[in-house]
Formats: C-alpha cells, sequence, structure tokens
C-alpha cells in the first residue's frame, strides 16, 4: 500500500499539541523527586520494577499493574507503538508520529462495497488529507515529561527498559502529587487509582477509568510472563478495592453515551455516528453505509478484524464522510476507546466483498499492519472484550473461522483477489487475543487426527520479513522498501514447497498467475498460515508438517520440542467421487433461478484456484447462498433491501490464507481422522 507523507494540515495539529505538552512540563506535572538515591542497575527486570517502585514512591503492583496494562512488560527494543510510545512503560513521543505516515487504507480503484451491481466508486481526494486529532494532548508526549522529571535523556528512555520504567514510575509519581495524594512505596495501592487513570492518556473520564479499572482487575488477578527479551515478570494477585473519588479532578470530557450504543457497560464507548445521506442526483449517489434489519433478516456470521492505516482522529472523520465508506467500530490505540459508527443492524462498507459485508460487522483499529510499530495491550483488551460481547449477542462462535482478519476476506472474483487487504498483519498477536475472549486456542487431537491449528509461540516466532517502510524519527526519507523490518514476534508460519528452509515458499497463483514463489514483503500473505487457523494434515516428516494450503502441500516447520502448531480433530471437506476437481468461490450467492424477474442476476464467479481430489480442507461451516439487495438511498429500486434466497448451499473452508467457499453438492463432509495421514 502507498502511503503519503503527514500532510501539512497534521503537521499543524501536531506542532500544537506538542506545544501543549510542553507548557504541561512547564506547569504540571508536579516534579517527582527520587525518594532514594539511585544505585547501579538491577540484573533482572522485576527488580528493576522493584527499585524504580521505591526510588519514586509507587507501589510495586501498581506499577507492575499500568506496564502491564501498557506491553505485557515487553520492551520492543526501540520500536514504538502506533500510539508514539516506547518501552514497557509506553513512554509517548509526537515525533514519532509524524515520522510514521498515514493512509486512508483504500487503495486505488478500490471497491470496498465489493458489488458490482453498486460498486462504490471513491473520490482519492477525500481521504488525501483527513483532519482530526492525531491522539489526545495528555498523551502526546510523556516522554519528554519522563525525561524532565529522572534527567535522563529521550533516547535512553526510548531503548533502555530500565531507565523507561524509571521514567514511568516518575510519571506516575508526579500525577499523584499533582493530585495532592500520598506518594510512598508503602503507600495504600487503592489511592492511585485517579493517577493511573491519568496515565492512560485517555481524554475522556469513562476511558481513563476504563482503562484503571483494568490495571487494578489484573492487581487482583496477578501475572506472570517471559518478556519479549527473555525476561521473567510475576505481579503477585492483590486484592485492592480502588478509591476512584478524584476521578472527576482529572477534568476530562464526558462521551455522550446514548441508549441503544452496542457495547459492553464497563466500555469506554462513544457514538460517533457515520452518515447514510444523499449526496447527488442518482438513487446510488448514498453514503457510506447501507440499512438493514440484522440478525432478523440475515444472519451475522463474521466479525473483521481491521487496522486503519492511519490515527484515531483523521479515521474517525473518514467515517463521518457521507461520500466515504463505513464501518462499525473504531478503536483508539493510546487507551483502547472506542467510537461506534454504524448499527449492527446495517450494513458497513469495510471488507470488499458484499457477502461477507452483508453477514458482519466490522472493527477498525489504530494502527500499521506493516510499518514497525506494534498494538497496544490497551487496545487488544478494550477490542476483545468488544468482540466477545458482540459474537455472544449474536451467536457468532469465536473462531478463526467467523473472527476474521481483513486478511482472511476472500476477493469476490478471479480479478479482485490480487487486490484485497492484508491488515491486521502479521504482528497482531491472534493467540493472545482469543485468550482475552476467553477462546485460547487448545489441542484437541493428536497426529493422527487430521488437522492442525497454527499457533506459534508469539514473542520468539520471529520471521524475517521485509518492506516495512519504516522511517525512524530525525530520517528524511523513508527507508528503501527492501528494507528489513525489525525482527519481533509474529503470528505468522511460513510455508514451503518442500520439507526444508531452503525450499522456495508456496505460490499464491492469485498473487502471482506466473507461477513464482511468493516472499517475505511484509504486504505478501499468499506463503503464510497465521495462528488460530485450522488445517487439513497433509504429511509429516520429521519437524517439518505439511499442510493442504491453495491445492498444494504446504510445508511448516513444527518441531516437537517447539511445537508451531496444535493437533485438532473436527471435520475435512473432500470431493466428491468421480471430481477430478472442484471450483472455489469468494461469495455464497444463490443460483440463477432463485431471483426474481426485477432483481440481476448475480454472477457465480469461481475463483482461479482448484480443489483437487484427494486434498482436504479444514470445514468452517454450512451456508445458504444470499444476496442482500441494497442500491438505491430510500430503497425504492425494484427488491431493494431485501435477501435473495435460494437452494444452493455452500461449505466454508479454510483453503489457504483466506476462507472460501465450495458449493454442498460438490464435496463429502467427514470426520478428519478418516484416511488422516499416518
Amino acid at each position: 500500500m502507498l502511503r503519503p507523507s503527514l500532510p501539512p494540515s497534521r503537521r499543524v495539529l501536531l506542532a500544537t499539541a506538542v506545544a501543549a505538552a510542553t507548557a504541561l512540563l512547564s506547569t504540571g506535572p508536579v516534579a517527582a523527586e527520587p525518594l532514594a538515591a539511585g544505585s547501579a542497575e538491577p540484573p533482572d527486570r522485576q527488580q528493576q520494577y522493584a527499585a524504580a517502585a521505591a526510588e519514586y514512591g509507587v507501589p510495586e503492583s501498581v506499577l507492575l499493574g499500568v506496564s502491564y496494562l501498557e506491553s505485557r512488560w515487553d520492551t520492543h527494543p526501540g520500536q514504538p507503538s502506533t500510539s508514539g510510545g516506547y518501552g514497557p512503560m509506553h513512554l509517548t513521543d509526537a515525533e514519532q508520529v509524524a515520522a510514521t505516515p498515514s493512509s486512508a487504507h483504500v487503495d486505488e480503484n478500490e471497491d470496498p462495497r465489493g458489488d458490482e451491481s453498486r460498486p462504490l466508486v471513491l473520490d482519492p481526494a477525500t481521504a488525501a488529507e483527513p483532519t482530526g486529532d492525531l491522539l489526545p494532548q495528555a498523551s502526546l508526549q510523556t516522554l519528554d515529561a519522563a525525561a524532565a522529571l529522572t534527567g535522563v535523556a529521550e533516547e535512553t528512555l526510548r531503548t533502555d527498559a530500565t531507565a523507561n520504567i524509571r521514567g514511568g514510575a516518575a510519571l506516575l509519581a508526579s500525577y499523584q502529587k499533582e493530585l495532592a495524594a500520598p506518594v510512598g512505596a508503602g503507600s495504600d495501592p487503592a489511592a492511585w487509582y485517579s493517577a493511573v487513570a491519568r496515565y492512560s492518556g485517555a481524554d475522556t473520564e469513562d476511558a481513563a477509568a476504563a482503562f484503571a479499572d483494568e490495571v487494578y482487575d489484573q492487581i487482583g488477578i496477578g501475572a506472570s510472563r517471559t518478556t519479549d527479551d527473555g525476561q521473567q515478570v510475576t505481579l503477585t494477585a492483590l486484592q485492592v478495592t480502588p478509591d476512584e473519588s478524584g476521578l472527576h479532578r482529572l477534568g476530562l470530557r464526558r462521551a455522550e453515551r446514548p441508549d441503544g450504543l452496542e457495547c459492553p457497560v464497563r466500555l469506554a464507548c462513544e457514538w460517533i455516528p457515520a452518515p447514510y445521506e444523499k449526496y447527488g442526483p442518482n438513487p446510488g449517489d448514498y453514503g457510506n453505509h447501507d440499512l438493514g434489519d440484522r440478525p432478523a433478516q440475515q444472519k451475522l456470521e463474521y466479525i473483521v478484524i481491521h487496522d486503519t492505516e492511519g490515527y484515531f482522529g483523521p479515521s474517525v472523520k473518514l467515517v463521518q464522510t457521507k461520500t466515504y465508506l463505513g464501518w462499525h467500530y473504531t478503536l483508539r490505540s493510546v487507551d483502547g476507546y472506542v467510537a461506534q459508527h454504524i448499527k449492527a443492524k446495517d450494513v458497513g462498507w469495510h471488507a470488499g466483498n458484499w457477502y461477507v459485508n452483508a453477514k458482519s460487522i466490522g472493527i477498525e483499529h489504530e494502527g500499521f499492519a506493516g510499518h514497525g510499530t506494534w498494538y497496544t495491550e490497551a487496545m487488544y483488551r478494550t477490542s476483545a472484550k468488544l468482540v466477545r460481547h458482540l459474537a455472544l449477542r449474536f451467536q457468532i462462535p469465536l473462531d478463526r473461522q467467523h473472527i476474521l482478519g481483513h486478511d482472511n476476506v476472500p476477493g469476490t472474483t478471479a480479478g479482485t483477489v490480487a487486490g484485497m487487504h492484508w491488515d491486521p498483519g502479521p504482528y497482531w498477536d491472534w493467540s493472545h487475543y482469543f485468550d482475552l475472549m476467553k477462546a485460547p486456542f487448545h489441542s484437541t487431537g493428536t497426529p493422527h487426527t487430521g488437522l492442525v491449528t497454527i499457533d506459534p509461540e508469539y514473542v520468539s516466532n520471529k520471521p524475517a520479513f521485509y518492506g516495512c517502510n519504516q522511517q525512524p524519527p530525525g530520517v528524511p526519507k523513508p527507508v528503501p522498501p527492501a528494507a528489513p523490518c525489525p525482527l519481533r514476534g509474529s503470528s505468522s508460519v511460513i510455508l514451503h514447497t518442500a520439507p526444508s528452509a531452503d525450499a522456495p515458499l508456496i505460490n499464491d497463483r492469485g498473487l502471482r498467475p506466473n507461477g513464482t514463489p511468493d516472499t517475505m514483503y511484509v504486504s505478501d500473505h499468499g506463503a503464510r498460515a497465521s495462528a488460530g487457523q485450522t488445517y487439513a494434515l497433509a504429511e509429516v516428516q520429521g519437524d517439518w508438517t505439511a499442510i493442504w494450503y491453495l491445492g498444494q502441500k504446504a510445508w511448516f516447520l513444527n518441531p516437537a520440542a517447539a511445537p508451531t502448531a496444535k493437533w485438532a480433530q473436527g471435520f475435512v471437506v473432500t470431493a466428491k467421487p468421480g471430481r477430478a476437481s472442484i471450483p472455489v468461490y469468494g461469495r455464497a450467492y444463490p443460483e440463477r433461478a432463485a431471483y426474481p424477474s426485477y432483481i440481476p442476476y448475480q454472477t457465480i464467479s469461481p475463483l482461479q484456484y482448484t480443489f483437487p481430489a484427494g486434498q482436504r480442507y479444514a470445514f468452517g461451516g454450512i451456508l445458504p447462498g444470499e444476496y442482500y439487495r441494497a442500491v438505491s438511498f430510500d430503497g425504492t429500486a425494484p427488491g431493494d433491501r431485501t435477501v435473495v434466497r435460494g437452494e444452493n448451499r455452500y461449505v466454508q473452508i479454510q483453503f489457504g490464507h483466506r476462507v472460501m467457499y465450495a458449493n454442498l453438492d460438490d464435496v463429502n463432509i467427514v470426520p478428519a481422522a478418516v484416511d488422516a495421514p499416518r
């Protein structure tokens, strides 16, 4: 994707925010002097937290809890989050936000609606200069504040974990002093609630409270994990009833929360509607979504996870544009704040596939799939709560066949496959995300049950991607596209043509019709499988496992000592006897006879892939052949806002990185253990 440099309007906003942050340093936060002289750097991370807590008079449980909610104690060495936050304490730097170019997340000539009956043609100028605050001002420049409070250079705070933790402790103590609340390592953790809320960087009271609530919930249950740099850190569970009385003294805005807002009660959520408006003389000149009556009219099957390829403010401005596209929710990186734009009953234009759009809810996350930035824990937490709430409400299974990345949505026809999106990308932590949704990936089988669920250890799984288009602070031009990406955790495993790391990657003919191997370019997912995706087992040779993928055997490294997949059981789909191969589709549309004369027939068009006899693909459910007709603003076009249903039924399969569909009449569904490779 091409991403333009930061437009002038956003540079002005950034300059304003930095100025505000600089002013804050002169008037507050209140200086937090160390309570004891610093000593040599402690030898391990646990002791570093303890030392910083003692030095600045912060209860260790509070410091650990805040850091966990920011980064899960990971260092992401030298790499910023989407919010420009660094290190385990997520100290933010507005200059980094300026250095990361933003785009509108829509490619030239792309139809995000994905329906040739009413193609959506976007004016590139609409998205060229989106306006809106990049981040809440309070969260823009905590790196500067931490540097002023500790006397440590900003670059050191970015890259050195010990210094970063001290900076975070100093900020917390400063906020606590400004509230005239007690400071001291032995002070009551309950008294730090408002300081923790301020640390979130939120600009609304409910978002700050939601962040603080998550911190205190985590303190109550404890945590223990190994960080991305191999350090073992533990937060011992401690029951605390926080004192919330000082929250209003932070002076934060109270967000509008009208009746009918489709968010969990404890989530910081606001209604910022996308417009359903007419903008031209023709019946189809309207935006930026369609009215519907789901689930009464059509069952919701999917929740689609996107990233914005831009910042929260500009993205929200775009979804409020009547000539643009629409999605249901946008989530902010720094604090996990949620904006809802479209009701679940209505159909957003977000996935580029009309069949999927008509049966899904689209959720955008502030972030970038391949800029070298990382998604924050606060946003993962909020998103997981939202998705679990929606999935339970609409009876959507919590699995990777129904909770899709945008990169798992198929092209509608052979001609649209290459232009489909690849967000949220290989750095989205699917395994952790499903843990947060209380739907972890478990091993349910053995090597003989015929299925594998991809699940590499995220922190240690570091594929050598390239082309992340980093632009670190101070670098006047983007790093060349072929530059290696920073080595960091990933949900993706790489698929080869043979059981060897030296073997070429497999070919995705939808991306490379000439048959050449796919690549390690960060956006090229044609030879990847992702955590939580389940595939039919094809063969095992030593440390290598083969799956059926896009009509071929695809091998990935899966040693018993450090497995990258879990054995699973379930059902697979096979071609019916007598068929040399069967077609696969990117949408599950009805047959021609199902359409009344006044509704144009929607072509059932196979993709360029084939499903050969003898291969097996993981079963993801049986779906009706359906087409939702929506082409006019007032619903007066013949058959408008109705669902065409026919006799066709389809089987969803995990055919490649994307899900696809096969006609039920063409296949058999059998237990995966039947004739499974031995």
